[in-house]
């Protein structure tokens, strides 16, 4: 299994916290998660992604001009995209746990 498909699990949770950082466009988004060391994120994965959260409420959208060129969309959690927030990172933890103790030497 690839990085790029074990990704595809966990993306949403890394947008809802990207997000939870402050109003953010969707460029930026890849920008900040690549900062993270996510460098197999693509524009072409996240918006899909985006546009799902948007139709459960999780983000609130919001088109604002650009200083430089189109118009661009501008995401901000909304109650329950920070509740949903929470339930990844619970989730997240206990996973990662479990992981970490199965790889323990």
């Amino acid at each position: 299994m690839s990085s790029s498909q074990m990704l595809k699990g966990v993306l949403e949770g890394c947008l809802l916290a990207v997000i939870a950082k402050g109003e953010v466009y969707g460029y930026e988004m890849i920008e900040r998660l690549e900062a993270y060391g996510f460098t197999m994120i693509s524009e072409g994965s996240i918006y899909p992604v985006l546009l799902r959260m948007k139709k459960e409420k999780l983000v609130h959208v919001e088109t604002k001009a650009s200083p430089s060129g189109p118009k661009r969309k501008y995401y901000t959690l909304t109650a329950e995209g920070y509740s949903e927030l929470t339930q990844f990172e619970e989730r997240w933890m206990l996973l990662s746990k479990s992981v970490n103790e199965l790889f323990k030497k």
